[in-house]
């Protein structure tokens, strides 16, 4: 059996208690080298543990499959959800590609839009997008087509891959953008190292919105038109009659 397992957003506090205990029974745990970190308090002596860096999906996932192919019972992690941004579908592209003949079954984790949204109050109360801003795997052309979409139609709009060192032009198009199309009192609420050592929170405006303070490790959720902060929270009204 693999298990494609979405182990949260960062401490083991927010890993489901599913995902925590086919970790502590796999044979094989195969990850990204940040993520093994996360868990290394879940891993035992008796557990092969194989590792690679970044943009080497597919090397981890052939590796993945070989244990698993060899009798073992092999999990491949991701963070948050497995299914979102994550491991589980090149995992399944490659198995159905090569058509291997292995049991696959995918293990759901908290997403990182979630977890954010959990930190900041209640903004994904209403219909929300989210939009990975990393042109890695994505054309730009086609990210922007979605950020017109999301602001044009109101969405509350969650922005995964936000900025980088060398990517800062996307954040700054998808604010002016929103800036073009919503009110710059927009609350917008950014999380970074959600529920790790060094969480930091921050709620401002699009008009406001710090793009020197967002990077990788940061989620940010921009408000849709009926958003509103109050108490130090980020609410989107679902429009009960309360």
């Amino acid at each position: 059996m693999l298990y494609i397992i979405g182990i949260g957003p960062g401490s083991n506090q927010k890993m489901t208690i599913e995902a925590n205990n086919i970790l502590q029974k796999v044979d094989v745990i195969v990850g990204y080298k940040t993520y093994l970190k996360l868990i290394k308090d879940i891993i035992s002596q008796n557990q092969i543990t194989y590792t690679s860096g970044m943009r080497e999906e597919k090397d981890r996932i052939e590796k993945a499959i070989e244990y698993t192919a060899a009798g073992n019972k092999t999990a491949i992690i991701s963070s948050g959800d497995a299914g979102v941004y994550g491991m589980a579908g090149p995992v399944m592209e490659l198995i159905t590609k090569k058509n291997y003949q292995i049991d696959v079954e995918v293990i759901p984790g908290v997403p990182a839009a979630n977890a954010a949204a959990a930190v900041l109050g209640a903004p994904l109360m209403h219909d929300y997008v989210t939009i990975s801003l990393s042109d890695i795997l994505t054309p730009w052309e086609q990210i922007k087509k979605r950020i017109k979409a999301a602001a044009q139609a109101d969405f509350v709009t969650v922005l995964y891959n936000p900025r980088s060192s060398r990517r800062k032009k996307q954040l700054n198009f998808t604010k002016e953008y929103f800036l073009d199309k919503r009110s710059p009192e927009t609350p917008v609420g950014i999380v970074r190292n959600i529920s790790r050592e060094g969480q930091e929170k921050l709620l401002t405006t699009l008009e406001k919105l710090p793009l020197e303070k967002v990077d990788m490790l940061s989620t940010v959720i921009i408000g849709n038109s009926q958003s509103y902060i109050s108490e130090g929270k980020l609410i989107t009204p679902r429009g009960y009659n309360l």
